[in-house]
């Protein structure tokens, strides 16, 4: 086990009754956890909820206090704040029975010699140049901003990778958060591959 899988499996069990489907917690409660299994306190707390959340699945052990077909997710419920939810899905997959749209990839080749990673700003790039966001939406859509960091009421802090604002062919308005964390950046990118000629 990680050092962050000891410490949210520490967490967890401490607010944990059987049976629960909501176990709430704190950053503090990190802390104390990192000093309980004598562990160097992590310096950003929160990078350990918000791992669970996009980047890495839960330990086995929290899985195995589940409902059948449902997953543990971690939300925020205030600053420093958070509480796992048994939810059903858990996690967004692709579905198995809609057909592919084939999509020629119109990223400018210089710009795939020069960013040719598979990183967070490499997937916005290539949704942006192939217009993935219009396509999807059946919206014109434009790109305004990239990393938003904002502070939600009973959420907490939050972090939208882009944002865009798309417009209808009747004139109506939309805004468009676009998120490329770990998980849905393997979808999109595997998506991405599998739908170009």
């Amino acid at each position: 086990m990680t050092r962050y899988d000891k410490i949210i499996e520490r967490v967890f069990f401490k607010n944990y009754r059987e049976g629960d489907v909501r176990v709430a917690f704190n950053r503090e409660e990190l802390a104390d956890a990192c000093k309980q299994l004598k562990i160097e306190r992590i310096k950003n707390l929160g990078d350990i909820p918000y791992t669970y959340r996009f980047r890495r699945d839960l330990p086995q052990s929290l899985k195995d206090q589940l409902n059948d077909g449902s997953d543990w997710i971690i939300i925020g419920t205030g600053v420093g704040n958070y509480e796992f939810r048994q939810a059903q899905p858990g996690k967004i997959n692709p579905s198995e029975n809609r057909q592919r749209i084939k999509i020629l990839d119109a990223t400018p080749e210089i710009v795939k010699c020069y960013a040719p990673g598979t990183d967070e700003q490499a997937l916005l790039t290539k949704v942006r140049y192939n217009r993935l966001i219009d396509i999807f939406t059946g919206l014109t859509c434009y790109s305004i901003q990239n990393h938003l960091r904002t502070s939600i009421a009973n959420v907490g802090k939050i972090e939208i990778d882009e944002i865009y604002l798309g417009v209808n062919k009747r004139g109506a308005h939309f805004a468009i958060p676009s998120p490329a964390k770990q998980s849905l950046l393997e979808i999109a990118l595997g998506l991405f591959r599998s739908c170009k000629i």
